[in-house]
């Protein structure tokens, strides 16, 4: 299984390794990733494995929402299912 993360918020030192740290303290593997800089503005997504995730999928969410939260940053995070059946025509 695996989801997918998105991030988006002003350019600041260590948005990388935050969002990084909450994956691997929950088991979340990072596949593949892609992050810019547009001017002031940073954009990130990720997609991840969550097959060994230890903690209900859910309460991940709600990690990355305080991480967001706590940042000033926009945080998605979508089960790959979910993400896929968003972006069908």
């Amino acid at each position: 299984m695996r989801a997918v993360i998105s991030v988006i918020g002003c350019d600041s030192v260590g948005i990388i390794a935050k969002v990084s740290k909450v994956c691997a303290d929950y088991g979340v593997n990072i596949k593949d990733i892609s992050q810019t800089v547009l001017e002031k503005y940073f954009s990130m997504i990720m997609i991840t494995e969550i097959d060994k995730i230890t903690i209900p999928f859910a309460e991940f969410v709600d990690q990355m929402n305080n991480l967001a939260k706590e940042n000033g940053l926009e945080i998605h995070t979508m089960h790959e299912d979910i993400f896929n059946a968003m972006h069908k025509i």
